[in-house]
Parts: C-alpha cells; structure tokens; sequence
C-alpha cells in the first residue's frame, strides 16, 4: 500500500553583505574586486541585502530565485541603477522599455532575427571574420579586442544598415561604445546623480560620447529618408513611422527609431565582441582546448572556405567552445530590476521601488552546477557532459518573456567568427597566462594583445575571396598542422541557444 509523500517547500536563507561603507555602500568593492564580491555573497544566503551608493538592493544567488524573477516581468521590470543609466543612452529601446510596451516592440524586431534570416548571413559573417584577419602577418601583435569590435560592428552594420556604415563611421561608433561602456559600470555601482553631474574630464567624455552616437545614428537615419528604400532594420523601423497592423501595433516616433538602433548597435557591436575576445584569451591559455577545436575546423572546412548552414550546424566542438566562454566570462555580467508592487521574494517582503539584482557570472560559477566552475573547460558541454544538469543556472542570455531576441544571432555570428580565425590562425599570449579581466559594462578583455602564428593555407580560395586576397597574399603562409555553446535538440541550419537553454545579454543588454 503506497503512501502520498508530503513536498516540503524549500527554506530560502537571506542575509546581508558586510564591508558596508557610509554614502558609498559596496560601491568600493564592486569597482576594486567586483568578481571576487560576487561570488562571495552565496554563502551569506540565496538573496543578499547589498548597498549600492546609499541605496539598499537586494543580491538573487540562487538560479531558481533568478528564474522567479526573469518570469515575472510586471513584477520585476526593467528598472534600478544599470536601466536608469542605460536610458540616458538608448531611450526606451527594445532592451530598456517597460513591459507595458516590451511586446510592441519586440514584435517588430522579431522578424529580423527569425532563424531562417540568421541562416541566410551565415556567409556574411564569416566573411566579416576573414576580412578582419586577412591582413595579419606571421609574428604580428594584434589587439585582439579591437579587431573583433571592428568584425561586430561590420556585422551589426549589414543588419541594421545594409553596410552603409562606412570605415570613418564604423570608428566613430566604435571609439563612443568603448566610451560609454566604461562610463556605465561606474555609474551603476554608485547611483549618485549629483557626481556625474560635476565638469569632470570623465563625465565630459561620457556626454560627449552619448550626443556624438545620438548624432551619428540621427544622420544615418536622415540619409536614408533621402534615399532608396532598403531592406534592413533601418527600412523595417521607418517603415513602421507610418504604424502597423495587429493588436500591438502602433506608429514608431522618430526618437524611438534612434533608441532602436543605439540599442542594437550596442548590444550587437559589445557584447559580441567580448565574447570572441574573451574566446580567443582562453584559447591561448588552454592549449588542449585549442587542439580539440583545430582538428574539428580542419575536418570541417577542409578547404579553408568561410562557414556555410551546413558546416556551421557541424562544429560541434566550436560551438562548446562559445558556450563555455559564455559561462565562464558572459559579456553581460550584472544587471537590475525593480519591482513595481510590494512583493515577496525568497521569504523576505520587498517593498514597491526595490532594486533587485541578478549576475550571470555569479550563477555560472557555482560548484553545484558546474563542477570546477574557475576551469575552461567546453568539453563539459558535451551531451551527457558535466553541464547536462546545469540548464537553469546557464543565462547568459537571460530568460522568459525579455529573453534576447538576438540570441541565435549572436551565437552564429560568434561560431563563424572563431571558426574562421582559429581556422587561419592560432593566437598566443606573448608572455605567461593572460589572466581574469576586468569587468566594465560587460565583461571581457578591453585591451587583449596576441601574436599571429599561422597554421595552414586552404586548399582552395572561395571565389568571393580570391580578388581581395590576390593582393594581401603574395606570400602565404606555408601548409602546417592540422587544427565550445551546446544547442537543444537536434542540429540546425543556425546555431541556437546552448542545450541547456541560455540566450549575449538578452533584453537585459
């Protein structure tokens, strides 16, 4: 005779962070050892009362609390210190509007990153990727983190303006984002108006930065009007001026046109770029984990051409190897709600107005869900691997209905990117282990300097290459030897998720 057992429902454990300064609160040890302090709020409870400046915030540690809160977006919506700075920047683009309009406004950008169209810019990215290293010569030290913001922005620029983005453009863009990216991290951890109110030279360069990419993007969209229509996103978002059909629908302003693009050209050009930059750091450091990922790009694109769906749906080990540096270093690392009713939350009332605070780094490296959580490992993403359990506490692309609606984007785009360069090119550190970066806005290396050793010519040069490389490759390299993002379920034209089912930063940025 079987007896019903009673669920016992589980005991959540609060407490507070200690080391809180007057007027500053955690600020100084979120800007001094901002990695170390998370990952040591755990063992102070599964949600932890932090001061950020003199206001008081609450740490989610636990990966189902954080689950609680992404699926309940009315209660917990887009607020507190990173959102307040982030609107200043982007308005009430698709990443920081309310949820009163989140569905507007996704609606009109799903289509853009349908899987079908990502498929179709597979080439395209990988191209992308090969024009960006075609001119490194054997023994050249190449800045690693600003050749892969050089290849998201191209990227990012074909979406959303055809590639009218053209070089001068592109560096402005890219001199403003690293600008701005510095800037918000800072005023995230000490949300004191009044200090980046002051003349500073470093509040002067952030406005500066802010008016000169409002001022590009407005000119870009100005130039278009003038023009021919185009089939991009810039083309989808005017076209949307004049109103729409369905029930959320609704004519885009002008201003709401611009916030879009900032936001896209900041979410798509960073935390990209990041991710392949922090990929290719630790490809440098972990040597077996490079050799894995070489013999897989050398069987698969034998011939040296860029990716297509088809090969793309194949690299298996290239894909754990994205994955893994999403885990190990996500772009998007800490990010805030508020709450907009008094709620509950892990037994503790919090009141209307309350910043809430979640960290995908903090979630990523916790012992109980991936074993050795310090170690790059991407063979752990194998099926069946380590991570097979670990599906709620992988977010580096957030969750529910604010997940990022570039997410296969993303992941295709950084495939492509690391399978075409470590396909041409090992990267080594010049001099012992790079290290742990630290973190601004998103997390990566800022500054990451690498030397070029070639590993092999392809065998055949695809056409669409052959004019531009004629002229750069006079002198190839010689042959040489031969040269990890899990996905759910079966294997598809373009990569999705990882298989335990994360989205770079999502609509959290």
């Amino acid at each position: 005779m079987s007896e019903a057992v009673p669920v016992t429902e589980r005991v959540w454990t609060t407490g507070v962070a200690p080391g809180i300064f007057p007027f500053l609160g955690h600020a100084i040890a979120l800007l001094s050892r901002p990695l170390d302090f998370l990952q040591s709020l755990p063992a102070r409870g599964d949600l932890v009362e932090i001061r950020l400046g003199p206001r008081r915030a609450w740490m989610v540690c636990h990966p189902d609390l954080v689950h609680q809160v992404l699926k309940d977006p009315r209660t917990f919506d887009k607020g507190g210190p990173l959102y307040d700075r982030l609107r200043g920047l982007m308005g009430d683009g698709l990443v920081t509007c309310p949820h009163d309009d989140h569905r507007r406004q996704r609606r009109l950008l799903q289509p853009a990153f349908a899987p079908a169209r990502v498929s179709a810019l597979t080439r395209l990215m990988g191209e992308e990727a090969a024009s960006v290293c075609r001119s490194w010569r054997p023994g050249q030290r190449v800045d690693v983190t600003a050749a892969m913001v050089a290849l998201t922005t191209g990227v990012t620029s074909r979406l959303l303006f055809s590639g009218s983005l053209d070089a001068g453009r592109a560096a402005a863009v890219r001199s403003c984002l690293a600008v701005v990216v510095r800037g918000l991290f800072v005023r995230t951890v000490v949300p004191v108006d009044a200090l980046f109110r002051l003349p500073t030279p470093g509040n002067r360069r952030y406005r500066s930065a802010v008016r000169r990419l409002h001022g590009l993007v407005d000119t870009l969209i100005a130039e278009r009007r003038r023009g021919a229509p185009r089939d991009d996103l810039l083309g989808t978002l005017l076209a949307a001026t004049g109103g729409g059909d369905g029930p959320d629908a609704g004519p885009l302003t002008e201003r709401e046109v611009r916030d879009q693009l900032v936001t896209l050209l900041l979410t798509g050009v960073e935390s990209t770029a990041m991710c392949l930059a922090s990929a290719f750091a630790l490809l440098a450091d972990h040597p077996e984990a490079e050799r894995a990922l070489h013999e897989e790009l050398d069987a698969v694109l034998a011939d040296g051409s860029v990716p297509g769906p088809g090969e793309l749906a194949r690299l298996d080990r290239t894909r754990d190897v994205v994955t893994e540096t999403l885990r190990l270093r996500p772009p998007g690392w800490l990010f805030t709600r508020l709450t907009t009713r008094e709620t509950e939350l892990a037994g503790c009332r919090l009141p209307r107005g309350a910043t809430v605070l979640y960290s995908p780094y903090l979630l990523h490296h916790r012992d109980a869900a991936f074993p050795e959580p310090d170690r790059f490992r991407p063979e752990r993403w194998l099926p069946g691997g380590q991570a097979a359990g670990a599906g709620r506490a992988m977010l580096p692309f957030a969750a529910g209905s604010r997940k990022c609606v570039g997410d296969t984007f993303a992941m295709t785009e950084a495939v492509a990117a690391v399978a075409v360069i470590a396909r041409r090119w090992r990267l080594r550190a010049p001099a012992g282990p790079l290290g742990r970066p630290r973190p601004a806005a998103t997390l990566g290396p800022r500054s990451l300097v690498l030397v070029c050793e070639p590993r092999t010519r392809p065998a055949a040069v695809p056409p669409h290459e052959r004019n531009d490389r004629q002229a750069h490759d006079a002198h190839p390299p010689r042959q040489g030897a031969s040269q990890d993002i899990p996905l759910t379920g079966p294997r598809d034209t373009a990569p999705k998720a990882p298989r335990t089912g994360p989205t770079t930063a999502g609509d959290d940025v």
